[in-house]
Order: C-alpha cells, then structure tokens, then sequence
C-alpha cells in the first residue's frame, strides 16, 4: 500500500491512452512464462564467470553449493575481487545475464536442476554434474535498506522527511536499527528483491503508426524501479518541470520482485502488460543532484529486449 498517502492526487487517466487499472469488474488475462520472460528481458543481473562464460560455484560449506547472480555491477564486482584475492591464479571476470533469461530456467526451476560444476581453468571433461546448486538473486543492499526503513518508518517521521527536514546522526542511527530489526519483509540479503513505485509517475509511449494510417493514441506505462535513488531523482526531477503538481504527495508502493511475479499469472485489475521494469542506472559522483533523469524516450527507447547474456 502507499506509505506516503496524498491528497492531492495526480489523475492518471487525463486522456492519453487509458491507465494500468481496470475500470470496476473487468479484468486483464494472466501474463504467460514467456510473456513474463520478455517484460523482465531487458533488466542485466551480473554474476561471477571464468573466461568462457562458465559460472563459478560456491561452496560455503561441504553440504552446500551457491551460484550468485546480483543486481548490482558493483556488488558483482566486490565479490570478484574478493576471489581473485584469494586465488590470484583464476581467470575470472563478471559477465552479464538477462533476468527473463534466467528467471524461469534457473532462478526459479527448483534445486533438482542438474549443473556441471567446474574448477576454474579446469577443462571441461573434468567437470562433473550436480543438483541442489542454490541459485540467490542479490539485491544492492541500498535498496535492500531503502526498503526496510519505508516499512519501519514512524508517521512522525515521514511527515519529517516530506517537510524538508534533516535526521540528526541520533535519529539516523534510530532509524537504521529499527529497520534492520523491525522489518516484517526483506530480511534476507538475496532473493527478496524489493521493486518500488509512485502511482502518479506514467510514462508515455509513442505507438507507431501503420503504413497510411493515423498514429495510435500513446499508452500510459507505470514505471517500476529497482533502484528507490532512481525513482525520487527522476520523481524530483518530474516536479521541477510540471509547475502544477508540485503540492502533490508521492504515494509511494514497494513489492517485491517475485511476489510481482505471481500477481501477473493470474487475472487481475491491473494491466501488468503496461507496466514497465526500469533496470537501476548509477547516480552521478555530484549524488542526485549531479544526475540527470533520463526522458522519458530515452527510458523507453532502452528498455528493448536485446539479450545481455545467457547461460
């Protein structure tokens, strides 16, 4: 539900295309495995390979085997350098995958799908088969963060935040215990993957028109990011150029990723077929205020659904 409420509220349905929710009583057909494969296509996940693509499995323990892909490069890349720190002979590098790619087939096939598992620099014929690999999508522990604290989050302090006031380092501290301890959802470091939204952001898309025939109207899209720093920059940055909506009250949602997931195969009021997925850009070095929020064009003319990679 939305954390911040508002009561000045943008209408999404301005004559533009339509909106994502359904008038009362209608509702939009479950999303099949492929067409769910293709609205996640374009987001990169980054794992850990050897130079031939091949993925590096972890093992913890002597029981357990662990294959990581992560959302975010630098995290990805953390953990490179921590295993060539300890093995300066491996010819590793991180590679990136497709998450449409990887959802069905790996992420979510169950711990009964057989892998080669491999030594690095180690040929092929050595390798051997194996079940029960845990397969963990990690979440850039910003956002992982970002979301623990709207969910723990007084009232008091929100209507803080909204007012233009700062945290003190006592009341930051306070916050980021509550979060870490008080929070019914994310707890874990991977597979809880939090995706967050403002129901009055829309971004347009442009239909193309048929040979001799007139341009479509343009379809209003909910955007959904990954990255909560993406999502208040290009928020903020929307308000800067619409002079008459600065009074409203962002009502902010956060879900998470697979939960998402299952909502879309079944029936329901929302038209996910018009949600989009924004994968996380990184921030300028100057921080939000320094980035420049794409247009809207140039987030949808990104968002195709070219293959970065696959196992």
């Amino acid at each position: 539900g939305g954390l911040f409420g508002g009561k000045d509220k943008i209408d999404a349905t301005d004559g533009t295309g339509g909106d994502v929710t359904a008038a009362e009583g209608t509702k939009y057909p479950a999303m099949t495995d492929e067409e769910i494969e293709e609205w996640l296509s374009h987001i990169p996940v980054f794992a850990v390979t050897d130079s031939k693509g091949q993925g590096v499995v972890l093992r913890p323990d002597n029981d357990t085997s662990v294959f990581y892909f992560f959302m975010s490069p630098q995290m990805a890349n953390a953990t490179l350098q921590t295993l060539k720190g300890a093995n300066e002979d491996m010819d590793l590098r991180i590679s990136a995958f497709s998450l449409g790619k990887i959802w069905f087939r790996i992420l979510n096939a169950g711990d009964d799908a057989a892998v080669k598992l491999k030594a690095p620099n180690s040929e092929d014929s050595e390798g051997m088969m194996a079940k029960g690999v845990q397969y963990r999508l990690v979440p850039d522990t910003r956002d992982l963060m970002g979301a623990r604290m709207l969910l723990t989050m007084d009232p008091a302090d929100g209507e803080k935040l909204k007012a233009g006031g700062e945290f003190n380092a006592e009341d930051a501290q306070k916050a980021i215990a509550k979060a870490m301890t008080d929070s019914p959802k994310f707890k874990e470091t991977f597979n809880e993957i939090p995706v967050f939204m403002i129901q009055q952001m829309r971004l347009q898309k442009q239909a193309k028109a048929e040979d001799g025939q007139a341009a479509p109207e343009p379809v209003n899209l909910l955007p959904m990011y990954f990255s909560l720093q993406n999502m208040v920059s290009t928020w903020q940055q929307f308000l800067s150029q619409a002079q008459d909506v600065k009074d409203v009250e962002p009502a902010i949602n956060l879900m998470e990723l697979h939960e998402l997931v299952e909502l879309m195969k079944k029936e329901s009021e929302i038209d996910f077929r018009n949600v989009i997925l924004i994968p996380p850009v990184p921030m300028a070095a100057g921080g939000p205020e320094a980035t420049q929020a794409s247009t809207e064009d140039d987030q949808l003319a990104q968002m195709g659904g070219a293959t970065l990679g696959d196992l």
